[in-house]
């Protein structure tokens, strides 16, 4: 494969084995172009069984992937919902066949702007169309036809997961028994506009990521794209939990070294973030998933609002918010559950209490994970009569 053959020069002899479906239908955009016979690389756990009533679809969040539980083939790390998802666990994979596609515009295989544009025969970078949460959720649709599933028993996922769940549910309001969108909201914030704008604005000063075109040196804008995920890595941590993890301890030494090297433990630990994430993700696919997420606003596709939206589910609903969560707020979360019973909708809520902010989710949390099981049971039960 020649050196401009991909983007992802180190990755793209690692994702060459993954699962992947190429979906032929032809899907228009929302920015109004179209792609066709386009991958959509997925990753499976646990069995369908012979009703195929035990599906669960779990949608990733920004920097997430399809490698939800077990050992991610291509990072050789866990997979990144592992409190949750494996025998056993409150998605027990003993019980459940859980169901994760890489978002389109990502980089783990599904097709993203690091692909190769047949016009071109280059990467596309930014000649790559812009997507929408709603272009994501109708290409994984295409997935569930070709594993057999014709309903879901739940779908569910965290930050820009939970976007995607409640676009899903909209979009296929016949397509899941139940749901469980997580520390989410129905669109984003100014604030939250603004972070992913910092975070974008980072990429693109990094003088190697040159409009774009970094493949053609065949590496990536590494300082911009590590600061990006600095920016965002704060985000997902809360005041007091960063104050009570870090608080002013010093970095393996006795006092200031009066340099700009990392003094403070939670300096070492941002740029440790920031380095590991570049080995693991695309720059132009920050550019583009953020954008859909900045995009991404349900009550402005109904003429009746968020109500309007949720009219005629018959999809049940748990919305789980974390209290120290500043990015996606309590509040948020409350307002998706308000405009679900305004609709007539079958909801219920469940506030978390702790103090580990926006990234409660994916880590053991024992009261999220208990609360999490016992409606996926709770589901089982009903849906298999």
């Amino acid at each position: 494969m020649p050196s401009l053959a991909g983007l992802f020069f180190w990755m793209n002899k690692k994702i060459k084995n993954i699962n992947k479906i190429i979906v032929s239908k032809p899907l228009k955009l929302d920015c109004g172009k179209t792609i066709t016979n386009f991958p959509l690389a997925y990753e499976t756990y646990g069995k369908l069984n012979e009703n195929k009533n035990n599906a669960i679809l779990v949608f990733h969040a920004l920097t997430g992937d399809q490698f939800v539980a077990e050992i991610n083939p291509v990072t050789k790390r866990d997979g990144w919902w592992v409190t949750a998802v494996g025998p056993g666990k409150a998605i027990d994979t003993n019980k459940y066949f859980v169901i994760c596609a890489n978002v389109i515009g990502g980089c783990m295989g599904s097709l993203g702007p690091s692909d190769i544009n047949k016009e071109t025969n280059q990467p596309y970078g930014l000649d790559f169309p812009v997507i929408t949460i709603k272009d994501i959720v109708r290409a994984q649709e295409s997935l569930l036809d070709h594993l057999g599933v014709k309903k879901l028993l739940c779908a569910t996922g965290g930050s820009m997961g939970g976007m995607q769940l409640l676009q899903f549910c909209t979009t296929f309001p016949d397509k899941s028994f139940s749901a469980i969108p997580i520390a989410c909201s129905s669109s984003h914030s100014a604030q939250n506009i603004a972070l992913n704008e910092l975070a974008r604005q980072a990429i693109m000063a990094d003088p190697i990521w040159n409009n774009g075109k970094y493949f053609l040196k065949n590496t990536q804008p590494k300082n911009g794209l590590a600061v990006a995920r600095m920016v965002g890595h704060i985000s997902y941590l809360s005041k007091q939990g960063m104050q009570e993890k870090f608080g002013r301890k010093l970095q393996e030494k006795a006092d200031y070294e009066f340099s700009f090297d990392a003094d403070f433990q939670v300096e070492s630990y941002l740029r440790h973030q920031g380095s590991s994430f570049v080995e693991r993700f695309d720059a132009n696919s920050i550019l583009y998933i953020t954008r859909a997420m900045d995009y991404f606003d349900l009550s402005k596709q109904f003429k009746g609002g968020l109500v309007e939206a949720f009219k005629n589910q018959s999809t049940k609903f748990l919305v789980i918010s974390f209290s120290s969560d500043w990015l996606y707020t309590t509040k948020e979360n409350k307002d998706i559950v308000i405009a679900l019973n305004a609709s007539g909708a079958d909801v219920s809520y469940s506030e978390i209490e702790t103090d580990k902010g926006h990234d409660s989710f994916l880590l053991n949390e024992t009261e999220f994970l208990k609360t999490l099981k016992a409606f996926i049971d709770s589901m089982y039960d009903k849906f298999k009569k």
